[in-house]
């Protein structure tokens, strides 16, 4: 019988995994299955584009993935049941088949309820945004953290009338580059940011002055030090009692995991994110490895790496070289953890590239400008090249599983 696979999610992480995974492993001892609630790739950096009024092709996930041997089953997760080993899907959309068949093509499972078993399971449903309770911001609040949310603010957006008002909450990297995308693509709104703290305190002293100069020529206003504490359909209301106009509030104050980790009995931290060791298996069932939001990974310099698409790039390579080397009994290596940085887009011409030091805190040098907007360009559209291309450099010989013998000899020693 073939070792069962099943990816959950079809994000940065989850997609890379599974291509990963396709490349260096024998179809004829495994079946690599990934599960999507919808039958896109999303390129969620690049959302706050799309909610501008940029257009983003589409990668449909069964173009991306046929001929890989990866299965795509179009589905919800509900939940997990990790003393089984299966995972509960739905379909909330009826029947349907993706087409293909596990030899080639992307496909199969599309419909219904079910479930789905696994040997090893890959958990990268990646994360939401997180309204904190703040009153009416779940009800009037946009927010770029999924497809259909972009659209709805880009259908806003366009049905807004020169003068109106756009308010960003949060100052972190979607903060600020969401609110440049709309400064520059629509100069005839009044377009302002919230930011609980300093604009750009996180940068170095001379990208932070990079930053208020780009501000500046966009003509962004700024509220420093100014938490939101409600929001209305034509204001929100600051922590000070400050009335700020609104027509549209667009939300970027922090992201959340789903729950479903929690609720299927895995270790969790605080943040809901699964608890893995060192290669990014869990260390409640170690069938099960996370990778992107999902995962609480520490990284190389003792800190939980942060929520963004490097990391889904770290943990997801670092999952993918544990689960091969697991199945074909090598040694476990052990891939970088390490946080060089970001990468901030300032509207399209112009950008912040700003490195940090072993503690995350940023070092002197920076560049900006539009070198450094190509830079963040080259990036994004490295990893949508990456995405569509699950199996370039495929080897042309994959790796075969160890014997059930070897397996259990290097289960024990790891």
């Amino acid at each position: 019988m073939k070792h069962r696979i099943v990816v959950l999610g079809a994000g940065y992480a989850g997609a890379f995994a599974a291509g990963n995974l396709a490349r260096r492993l024998s179809p004829a001892d495994t079946e690599i299955t990934v599960v999507n609630a919808v039958p896109d790739f999303v390129e969620r950096m690049r959302l706050h584009q799309l909610a501008s009024g940029q257009d983003l092709a589409l990668r449909k996930l069964a173009d991306v993935f046929a001929g890989t041997a990866v299965r795509l089953r179009l589905a919800r997760v509900t939940g997990i049941d990790p003393e089984r080993k299966t995972v509960a899907v739905t379909d909330e959309d009826g029947g349907g088949d993706a087409g293909g068949d596990a030899g080639g093509d992307a496909g199969g499972d599309v419909g219904g309820d079910g479930e789905l078993a696994y040997d090893t399971l890959i958990y990268a449903l990646g994360s939401s945004v997180a309204h904190r309770g703040v009153p009416g911001a779940a009800e009037y609040a946009f927010d770029v953290t999924s497809r259909p949310s972009a659209l709805r603010l880009r259908e806003r957006l366009a049905r807004l009338g020169a003068g109106g008002t756009v308010l960003v909450v949060g100052e972190g990297l979607t903060g600020i580059e969401s609110v440049t995308e709309f400064a520059e693509s629509r100069p005839d709104l009044s377009v302002a940011l919230a930011a609980r703290g300093e604009l750009g305190a996180w940068l170095s002293p001379k990208a932070r002055d990079h930053l208020r100069r780009a501000f500046d020529r966009l003509g962004i206003t700024v509220h420093e030090h100014t938490g939101i504490e409600a929001v209305e359909p034509v204001r929100a209301i600051a922590d000070d009692g400050t009335s700020i106009p609104a027509d549209v509030t667009v939300w970027s104050a922090g992201f959340i995991v789903q729950p479903i980790a929690a609720a299927s009995g895995l270790e969790v931290a605080g943040t809901g994110q699964i608890v893995v060791d060192r290669t990014m298996r869990s260390v409640s069932h170690p069938d099960v490895y996370a990778a992107g939001d999902s995962a609480y990974a520490i990284g190389d310099n003792g800190l939980p790496l942060p929520m963004s698409c490097a990391s889904a790039g770290f943990t997801n390579m670092q999952a993918t070289a544990a689960i091969i080397a697991r199945l074909t009994g090598s040694k476990v290596p052990t891939t970088g953890l390490k946080y060089q940085g970001n990468h901030i887009s300032l509207g399209r011409r112009d950008a912040i590239i700003q490195m940090v030091d072993r503690d995350v805190r940023a070092k002197s040098w920076f560049l900006g400008g539009r070198t450094a907007a190509r830079i963040k360009s080259g990036v994004l559209m490295g990893a949508g090249w990456g995405i569509a291309h699950p199996t370039f450099g495929m080897p042309k010989r994959k790796r075969r599983l160890a014997t059930v013998s070897d397996l259990a000899e290097v289960r024990g020693a790891a």
